[in-house]
């Protein structure tokens, strides 16, 4: 079971591997979430933003893609970013911090805080991805959005907005994005459907391997490609197991031409594998 469709989950089901049923409502009293993108220059209004749904009684989520900073990755870290945050901007509001290195014990005690609205700000890695239920969070501040894939940051900013109130993801644009990775991350200020995101992060990230454990990259198909031949291959896949049905063994298989069951998107796929 899936809650967002990541491009391999999305890619073995086009095949078949997973029988599908869809859930596509949102759950009762659920909006979707505004998602915008927040260039440097207009960091402080939307700290004076965060600043104002707190004294209303939200509480915010400050989500980085790493722990500690290192040399070989100029990346904002959450360690750091918990000292910047508690002893500057949000100097006078509770602050809190979790990450995978942590007890789970002290774990525990921070989301037990959160939880209570006693911590208004919370600066997290990506632990808080599954598994958080905070009704009174609506902010969601991610940093290096460019790091993550689209249907996982899809599946943060569902952290927030849970509780009836309305939620806001801000997306921070960091110097020397390239305009392709501001382009992708617009789609999610324009789409609220997990699995549209789902089919454009496929369509971005290719399905990853089928038969090992990575999640993204060049499937190594030398044909099909289920970005775009989805009619196909649901085809294919019907015929298949028609075929494993009545001739389990395979003892009176024969090759046919593919244009039989796909007409022109056989020829289609013939003329693919030549080129």
């Amino acid at each position: 079971m899936t809650a967002t469709p990541i491009p391999r989950t999305l890619a073995l089901t086009a095949y078949a591997d997973l029988d599908l049923s869809v859930i596509d409502e949102m759950p009762p009293g659920r909006a979707p979430v505004k998602t915008r993108l927040v260039s440097p220059e207009k960091r402080d209004a939307m700290y004076e933003f965060i600043r104002e749904q707190i004294g209303s009684g939200s509480q915010a989520y400050f989500l980085y893609p790493v722990i500690d900073e290192t040399e070989k990755q100029d990346l904002e870290a959450a360690v750091s970013a918990y000292e910047d945050l508690s002893g500057g901007v949000f100097a006078d509001l509770p602050v809190g911090l979790l990450h995978g290195r942590m007890t789970y014990a002290e774990k525990g005690e921070v989301m037990k805080s959160f939880h209570a609205g006693e911590t208004k700000l919370l600066v997290a890695t990506t632990v808080i991805e599954v598994g958080v239920h905070v009704p009174q969070a609506t902010i969601m501040v991610i940093h290096h959005p460019e790091r993550f894939g689209l249907s996982q940051i899809h599946q943060l900013r569902g952290r927030v907005g849970r509780g009836g109130r309305e939620g806001f993801c801000f997306l921070l644009e960091n110097e020397g994005v390239s305009q392709s990775a501001r382009e992708r991350l617009n789609v999610l200020t324009r789409v609220s459907d997990g699995f549209e995101i789902a089919e454009e992060d496929l369509r971005i990230r290719g399905p990853g391997e089928f038969f090992g454990v990575r999640q993204h990259g060049v499937p190594g198909l030398k044909i099909a490609n289920p970005a775009v031949d989805q009619k196909a291959i649901e085809i294919v896949s019907r015929h298949v197991k028609n075929l494993l049905r009545t001739d389990p063994r395979l003892e009176g298989a024969q090759a046919v031409p593919c244009k039989r069951y796909l007409g022109d998107m056989g020829a289609e796929l013939v003329e693919r594998s030549i080129d």
